[in-house]
């Protein structure tokens, strides 16, 4: 990385100086993924109920909010250069990049063994593939300016890493947001949850419904469930339990099941009387 600076510097190359920063994230995304992960296994305690699982989601968001500061830096950066371009080494520029592009496709290959769907290790993955797709992009503006003299082409190359970066910031703010805002997963959708619960025998009313997600692969659900007099309950939540793992996924559930009163006037979710 310290090398990429010094030729980037040699070489008047903003790629390459944009591509020593991105590095330099992806050393502190990498190191707050393993503290996160590490975190996120220690057992839940005192206060903290939920463990420290979202210890990776905050790590994500911080991983996206570097991105894109590393985005606009380079669009300003590479603007400035469209305007007003330095000569730029495109030897130098192409054999440092063909270095980074081994080295980052060796670190790709080390995190795609491993599971993506934690959102932390998720970031950390998309950093080192951003940085080699903005290696691959230097070493084709380094060519093309050794073959042509064309100055411009470096600074179009990083704005074409800046957009990539722009692109994988904005998935990583938008997933780590809406779990912090406590949003129900993409992949469940609340109303279909509701219809299915009160689709059980002898369930009248299901209201106070809330899905949500904890962390990534740990989606959780509360509701109040009324059900016919005379009914049991405890039966009647087991079987809705069971329900909702085989067709949702939701292992972490809440249920209280009590019984409606006679003059209970059904407010949402409520079957239909059985013709």
């Amino acid at each position: 990385m310290a090398g990429e600076v010094v030729f980037g510097l040699v070489a008047h190359s903003l790629a390459l100086l944009a591509d020593a920063g991105h590095m330099l994230t992806d050393a502190a995304a990498l190191g707050l993924a393993i503290f996160a992960a590490a975190m996120a296994a220690r057992p839940a305690q005192g206060r903290w109920t939920f463990g420290y699982k979202r210890v990776e989601v905050l790590a994500a968001q911080i991983n996206g909010l570097t991105l894109l500061v590393i985005g606009v830096w380079i669009v300003y950066g590479a603007v400035r250069r469209l305007i007003d371009p330095p000569d730029v080494e495109g030897g130098i520029v192409l054999v440092v990049a063909l270095v980074g592009v081994v080295v980052n496709i060796a670190a790709t290959l080390l995190l795609s063994r491993a599971s993506r769907t934690s959102i932390n290790v998720r970031g950390a993955f998309v950093h080192v593939l951003n940085d080699l797709a903005a290696f691959i992009g230097t070493a084709v503006a380094g060519a093309l300016v050794l073959a042509t003299g064309w100055n411009r082409f470096d600074p179009i190359a990083s704005l074409a890493v800046a957009a990539l970066i722009g692109w994988s910031s904005w998935g990583l703010l938008r997933d780590s947001t809406r779990i912090f805002l406590e949003s129900a997963p993409a992949e469940i959708d609340p109303d279909e949850v509701g219809r299915a619960i009160v689709s059980a025998d002898e369930v009248v009313e299901t209201h106070d419904l809330h899905v949500w997600t904890v962390t990534s692969g740990f989606p959780a659900l509360s509701a109040h469930v009324l059900v016919e007099p005379g009914a049991d309950c405890h039966a009647i939540r087991r079987g809705l339990e069971r329900m909702l793992v085989e067709r949702f996924g939701l292992d972490h559930t809440t249920l209280q099941v009590d019984h409606a009163r006679a003059s209970t006037t059904p407010i949402e979710l409520t079957r239909l009387p059985r013709g």
